[in-house]
């Protein structure tokens, strides 16, 4: 790939974007407004690129990635999510943002137009670099077809710019069973992982065969295990009640394996095989289980690959977005870093989830496990990624730049302060990551939203040998050499002894259920070696936006039908409580379920702070709760209404979820 490639693909795109993508509209028929006639469009290579640009922004994850764990067992909000309340959960009337084809459409459009030049040789330009555009196409219309069919599950395939007319477009909407839609990702990743360069200088820059393959052995890990422990139910082709089978069109369907058990292992299989040819090629970061403390220390890069501006020269980070605040493009994660967070804290279950550095769980009989009673005691000794990443008051947040640090040192976490306009500052849980912080003031010295300018990574590469380790055991029940090794790799750079069997004897199912929905699957505790290999999947990617996506596959939210599950924080009621004082000496933790403005959650509901439950009129003051219809998102009454016959819903082609009724404002059957 040349030069010309490796300007960033982030800057200089909106005045490309204003002719070439058009406005937002749900529907599947709508023409980019250009204006340059598509004749004239698209056919030569700077050409490819700008539209290609403008689809990365689109369609990847960027910005706050470490927001989108809130509303799990992992990391909770000021608010909590009307998911985890029965029949708060409603079907809507419309649905855009979700049941949205329009990054399907502008790839379809670019697909439709451009394959046909390129096999008549008719595109001006470098032909490696046309060919890498093209995969990269491929890629992202994989990607916004997992993303659609993670929150729906049977999914419409369309793979070319359909026309204004009804018929075809009511046609088009007819729902691919789950599985056909993943082999249609993954036959659109195999595209792209053939037509994509694969250069090392160029990692993190563009889309290339490297993250190709991780997002495949991504996929494809997805649906073989929602497979499996969706298995005997709805939400699977063909299993009992399933809803398409009330369409002709899926009446004789059958898998292209045979039947599901082949289909799991046909999945399962693919992920091996897309994570074991590039696992082998991925360097972990180095983690020097130090954090900087001085302007003079050299810094820790295994902190630093998260906080830098340049993220280029790590290899472990596939692919990155970059962020330059002197051309109005910036974040706030940063910021949110050296506060609070943005209010959303990490759980006193994800916190207790990180095992000691000798490799024992903190209960385990000699782990060393100093309590909770003060956070400095939780960090002691145990997982590197706990000591790095978890924030302790009298921490240093800056160590060099000037401007208007909030907290150049860490402070007492902000429980009790009023919210305001600033959510950074208050800190949800008592515990709060600094993944993410740069020690630099320049980041917040504006004292406005969007200041920050690090790198945002996107795909890290760590994630492959993750991947093989769960597909492979899902697979075989057991760990082969390469599992073995690359759990070992994890496990080393994090500080860690690296005899997982160790972990494994001492673990207790019955002591980790409180604290991990990754223990279940289907309602019933797993084994601890497949325990342990979700446990290391949470550590490793604690705040990095797939803990719903593994949750959701996992089938791992059953047993809170029945018994309700209580999102919990530091503890509040031990000797931390005296950090919480007025001025004349008094407790601050006011607290009362019937007291206005009550900042903490009483005493004899639990010595931990139970943010969700300071006052009578929460919904979930008993606890969460789940409903098996939450694991797939309804279908709007409107999508169906638009492709049936005289406002006949039964007459669209489109079916209802699992669980939910086809009228709107109405929860789902309890």
């Amino acid at each position: 790939m040349n030069n010309k490639m490796k300007t960033n693909i982030w800057y200089g795109l909106t005045f490309i974007l204003s002719f070439v993508l058009y406005s937002c509209n749900d529907q599947l028929d709508l023409e980019p407004q250009s204006a340059i006639s598509p004749e004239k469009y698209l056919t030569e290579e700077s050409q490819l690129a700008a539209y290609t640009n403008g689809l990365y922004t689109a369609i990847l994850p960027s910005g706050m990635i470490v927001s989108i764990d809130q509303h799990t067992d992992n990391q909770a909000a000021q608010n909590y999510s009307n998911k985890y309340v029965p029949g708060e959960w409603k079907v809507p009337q419309s649905d855009g943002s979700n049941w949205n084809f329009n990054n399907i459409y502008n790839c379809n459009y670019f697909l439709d137009n451009v394959l046909p030049r390129y096999e008549a040789g008719s595109l001006s330009g470098s032909s490696n670099n046309i060919k890498h555009y093209i995969g990269e196409v491929y890629f992202l219309r994989a990607f916004e077809y997992f993303k659609r069919y993670q929150t729906f599950g049977d999914f419409p395939i369309v793979t070319e710019a359909l026309p204004d007319n009804m018929e075809a477009l009511t046609e088009a909407s007819k729902r691919s069973p789950r599985n056909e839609v993943a082999r249609f990702i993954l036959s659109d990743l195999d595209k792209a992982i053939e037509l994509m360069a694969n250069s090392p200088d160029n990692r993190g820059t563009r889309i290339n065969k490297e993250t190709g393959l991780l997002l495949k052995s991504r996929v494809a890990l997805y649906e073989g295990t929602f497979l499996k422990y969706f298995n005997g139910t709805s939400f699977v082709p063909n299993g009992p009640d399933w809803p398409g089978l009330t369409k002709d069109y899926n009446k004789s369907y059958t898998y292209p394996s045979g039947g599901i058990d082949a289909e799991i292992n046909f999945f399962l299989e693919q992920s091996i095989d897309a994570a074991g040819q590039l696992a082998p090629t991925i360097s972990l970061t180095n983690n020097t289980g130090q954090v900087q403390q001085s302007p003079d220390e050299p810094g820790n890069p295994y902190m630093d690959m998260y906080a830098s501006i340049n993220l280029s020269s790590y290899d472990e980070v596939l692919l990155w977005r970059e962020y330059n605040y002197s051309i109005g493009i910036g974040h706030s994660m940063a910021e949110w870093a050296q506060r609070g967070n943005h209010c959303i804290g990490l759980t006193r279950g994800l916190v207790e989830s990180f095992l000691m550095e000798n490799g024992l769980p903190i209960y385990a009989s000699g782990s060393g496990y100093q309590g909770d009673d003060i956070i400095a005691d939780i960090r002691r000794d145990r997982d590197n990624r706990l000591f790095l990443f978890l924030k302790e008051p009298g921490q240093k947040n800056i160590l060099w730049g000037t401007g208007i640090a909030t907290f150049p040192v860490e402070p007492v976490p902000n429980i009790i302060g009023t919210l305001g306009t600033d959510h950074s500052r208050l800190y949800n849980t008592g515990y709060a990551t600094r993944k993410g912080n740069p020690l630099d003031a320049i980041h917040i010295s504006r004292g406005q939203g969007g200041d920050s300018y690090t790198g945002i990574i996107s795909f890290r590469g760590v994630e492959a040998l993750l991947n093989y380790i769960e597909a492979w055991y899902e697979r075989y029940g057991s760990l082969d050499a390469a599992a073995t090794q690359y759990w070992q790799t994890i496990r080393s750079r994090s500080k860690v002894d690296t005899d997982f069997n160790k972990t494994i004897n001492a673990t207790e199912m019955a002591k980790e259920a409180p604290n991990d929905w990754g223990a279940f699957s289907a309602g019933q505790l797993i084994d601890p070696t497949l325990y342990n290999i979700r446990r290391e999947r949470r550590c490793e990617l604690m705040a990095e936006g797939l803990r719903w996506m593994d949750l959701q596959r996992w089938r791992s939210l059953d047993q809170m039908i029945t018994t309700p599950y209580h999102i919990e924080g530091m503890k509040i009621w031990g000797p931390m409580q005296e950090w919480y004082k007025n001025s004349d000496g008094s407790s601050a933790l006011t607290y009362g379920l019937n007291l206005p403005g009550a900042v903490v959650s009483p005493p004899d509901r639990s010595e931990y702070l139970l943010p969700y439950e300071k006052s009578q009129n929460s919904l979930v003051l008993d606890g969460y709760r789940w409903n098996m219809a939450h694991y797939l998102n309804p279908i709007a009454i409107q999508d169906m209404l638009i492709t049936s016959i005289g406002n006949d819903l039964s007459t669209s082609p489109i079916y209802q979820n699992p669980g939910w009724p086809s009228v709107a404002n109405e929860g789902p059957n309890p």
